[in-house]
């Protein structure tokens, strides 16, 4: 064999070789795909969108079925129907879907009458020109489209902490400076004071599912289901359903969820900022973090927790004010592995920043 035919095999090996590594084909240092990163130890979820991705199909069905098990499952009395009554004793759903491929989105607010929020989200996105659809047209929509409903919201267990807080004045609640006539209402305007209902944050009384799967094509899809803050605002709409705020994603840098008091998070829409700055080389870490602060530095008593997740799998998140986990499945894994991120109030008070660590 001549030299030159050697010379070219060699150039061609390694020409293969760095073309293996570029796409992270061999590289020990990158995660195998598919992946599935959700908000929460919403394990049964988290399998059932894993099982539907694994198993070769779309990263958007992927997250439409973790979503919709969380709403069968009634994740933490949050998600889906019979949890989280507005002031009028409804339970209402907010959903949003997004396609990182084609930076599709699909969504429904106050949603009544019908369960399945991420299913609706779906045929907003796949079968309208509209990104959001609310209140009760979005219903109307949904079962025109073959959604089960209409159907009551509420359970037992929403109706009997409804009257707990009605006989307890209306109190916490999220209005503020106002009078009530009466303990519960109609209530008017108070110029120049400060009179609050006392709503306070906990991930009891409101939280999010918000769901990322990359699929083995590369693509990227998010998903968010919940049905809002307990004892809300009739027609509050929060960041669940809002692309950017509580998911965004983009397959060709990563995705982002986010969890927490969403009125205030989504004045900042952190999940469309942490995407961004990972486009211009920021580590998922530094971006969850960095998004965190920004939050913090306007509003410090806000509670709250994002994860991010890069092109390449590498996931990391950042909280303020709780303890926040948030759950992966990939192919190392023998079972969904939950991560644990706490604020670090020291390095916080030094440094003026905010960090996190996992677990």
């Amino acid at each position: 064999m001549s030299t030159s035919t050697n010379d070219l095999r060699f150039a061609l090996f390694f020409f293969a070789l760095s073309c293996s590594l570029a796409l992270g084909g061999e590289s020990s240092n990158t995660v195998k795909f598919p992946l599935v990163v959700s908000t929460w130890p919403f394990l049964e979820a988290v399998k059932a969108a894993w099982n539907v991705v694994d198993g070769g199909l779309s990263a958007l069905d992927a997250v439409e079925e973790g979503c919709s098990t969380c709403e069968e499952l009634r994740c933490d009395g949050t998600v889906g129907p019979g949890g989280s009554p507005d002031e009028n004793g409804e339970t209402t759903i907010d959903a949003m879907i997004m396609n990182g491929s084609t930076m599709e989105v699909g969504a429904v607010a106050g949603m009544r009458y019908v369960s399945n929020g991420i299913k609706a989200a779906r045929l907003v996105m796949e079968h309208t020109e509209h990104t959001l659809l609310v209140g009760e047209q979005a219903s109307i929509f949904a079962i025109s489209m073959g959604v089960p409903g209409p159907q009551n919201l509420s359970s037992d267990e929403s109706i009997r902490k409804w009257l707990s807080w009605k006989g307890s004045n209306c109190k916490p609640n999220f209005r503020k400076n106002v009078v009530p006539a009466d303990g519960c209402g109609p209530y008017r305007p108070v110029c120049g004071a400060d009179t609050r209902g006392g709503g306070k944050f906990d991930r009891l009384s409101h939280d999010t599912i918000s769901m990322a799967v990359f699929d083995r094509m590369g693509s990227i899809a998010v998903g968010t289901s919940t049905n809002g803050a307990t004892f809300k605002v009739p027609g509050r709409v929060g960041d669940g359903p809002i692309a950017g705020s509580a998911a965004y994603a983009d397959s060709e840098v990563g995705a982002c969820g986010a969890t927490g008091d969403g009125d205030i998070m989504m004045r900042f829409l952190p999940c469309y900022q942490v995407v961004e700055s990972m486009r211009i080389g920021m580590e998922p870490k530094t971006a969850a973090e960095d998004v965190i602060r920004r939050i913090r530095r306007k509003y410090p008593d806000f509670v709250g927790a994002v994860f991010a997740v890069d092109r390449s799998g590498v996931h990391a998140g950042a909280s303020h004010r709780w303890d926040f986990q948030y759950a992966v499945m990939s192919p190392e894994m023998d079972d969904v592995q939950v991560f644990t991120v706490r604020p670090q109030i020291n390095v916080e008070v030094r440094n003026n920043s905010l960090m996190g660590f996992h677990e």
